[in-house]
């Protein structure tokens, strides 16, 4: 199928493009992983087209001892190959394919905001955020945390006229391990449920794909001794639904063994980097 009629912008710099949003409105492209199809299907019909590919700047990965942030354009498999955060890295690994990863984008994946999607779980169970940038004139910013960010299942915190041109992703504690769990129909498919856990000496914390309408995340401090009970804890705050591929009582079981897995494997990778 083709898309249906649209007009297309290319703006050149930030203000540019922030102005035409305001103006206009219309969806942003930048990698068009999800937006192509969904132009394709009909499933999204808008009316202006913002192809910020050729804004400058905003294709940045800066790492600091606080953390990394990630640009609008920056690529997944860009991110991946800079092996700037373990977590990031790791998760990206199971990102759909090699060429989804060569032109998607990570920002992107955050603001499209699929439930089933792997990089909100990191960004939700590291209390990353995103800056987003709107035009008032000037160019005005505010960053949004995780846990306001995902609003529900393909909607995120931003807004009409508004465009996100960065996450944060904040770096582990020192002796954490980390650990990611999913399982697929097939290899490169959305995850019929997945478990993103971050494990320290003290405490842990897993963020879920699949069985929300947005990444659930659960603190488990206090359980580190007994990881079935903790990973019954995670199973009981989600609320899965069923479809074709998997029944809402599938995915709930489903999402209790990869939590007790991936805390164990996190568990254990973060006594290794400790020497416990």
């Amino acid at each position: 199928m083709k898309p249906p009629p649209f007009t297309y912008h290319a703006p050149r710099d930030l203000p540019a493009a922030l102005r035409t949003l305001a103006e206009v409105g219309g969806k942003v492209l930048a990698g068009g992983q999800s937006l192509i199809p969904m132009l394709n299907m009909r499933l999204a019909a808008p009316g202006h087209l913002v192809d910020i590919n050729r804004v400058a700047g905003l294709d940045g990965i800066e790492a600091t001892p606080a953390g990394v942030t990630v640009g609008a354009l920056a690529r997944h498999a860009d991110v991946e190959r800079a092996g700037v955060h373990p977590l990031l890295t790791r998760a990206l690994k199971l990102v759909a394919h090699p060429v989804i990863r060569n032109r998607g984008t990570v920002v992107g994946s955050l603001v499209h905001a699929d439930p089933a999607a792997e990089l909100p779980a990191v960004l939700a169970v590291l209390g990353g955020s995103v800056r987003v940038a709107r035009w008032d004139g000037r160019v005005t910013m505010r960053d949004v945390p995780a846990g306001e960010f995902f609003v529900g299942p393909m909607e995120s915190a931003v807004g009409p006229g508004e465009l996100a041109v960065s996450a944060f992703f904040p770096a582990l504690g020192e002796g954490a391990g980390i650990a990611f769990e999913e399982v697929a129909r097939r290899h490169g498919d959305y995850a019929l449920a997945g478990v993103c856990a971050v494990a320290g000496p003290d405490a842990a914390r897993v963020a879920c794909i699949g069985v929300g309408a947005r990444p659930v995340v659960v603190e488990l401090n206090g359980h580190q001794a007994d990881w079935r009970a903790a990973a019954a804890l995670v199973r009981d705050a989600t609320e899965p639904e069923g479809d074709v591929h998997a029944s809402a009582a599938y995915r709930r079981h489903l999402v209790g063994v990869l939590a007790e897995r991936a805390l164990r494997n996190a568990a254990r990778e973060g006594a290794a980097a400790r020497g416990a």
